[in-house]
């Protein structure tokens, strides 16, 4: 069943990023979908039934627009800092600790994380990230994690566990 779930989905992907429905798309898409699904599986999500849940979806689209503003306002400080003469940056490698328990949800974390302008992800070993910021505002790991992880986690839980 994981099989077909992830050749339907890389199916779609390709789809989506092709934008063309003709005969020799379908199946080269085809046949990458196969080989995706061949070789990544073991990767997927083990419990496929989650991707069925529609409220999942919903927190999804919540955290998209969650995202887009913690991006908005990574942006705007990373260009006041780029801009501004002295240049303010006390950069840093943090270790964060997350709740969250899957690989997958620990690894979307990650990922938005470093689509955030200012941080990038630099290593994740069990619950702890090890996060490269632009500015370390504090040496308290409580008030640096509240403030790399934000909403991210909150909404990653809703969505991935």
């Amino acid at each position: 069943m994981r099989h077909f779930t992830l050749f339907i989905l890389s199916m779609i992907l390709w789809l989506l990023l092709t934008f063309s429905i003709t005969v020799p798309n379908l199946l080269v898409g085809a046949v990458i979908s196969v080989l995706t699904s061949l070789f990544f599986t073991r990767y997927f999500i083990h419990n496929i039934g989650k991707l069925l849940e529609p409220q999942r979806y919903f927190w999804l689209m919540i955290y998209f627009f969650v995202f887009l503003w913690a991006c908005l306002k990574a942006n705007l400080d990373v260009a006041y800092r780029v801009l501004h003469p002295a240049m303010p940056i006390k950069p840093g490698i943090v270790k964060v600790r997350t709740k969250l328990n899957s690989e997958f949800a620990k690894a979307l974390l990650a990922n938005s994380i470093t689509m955030t302008p200012g941080t990038i992800s630099v290593d994740i070993i069990g619950n702890d990230l090890y996060i490269h910021w632009i500015y370390v505002h504090s040496d308290n790991p409580e008030i640096y994690t509240s403030l790399i992880l934000g909403k991210f986690e909150k909404y990653i839980k809703r969505i991935a566990e």
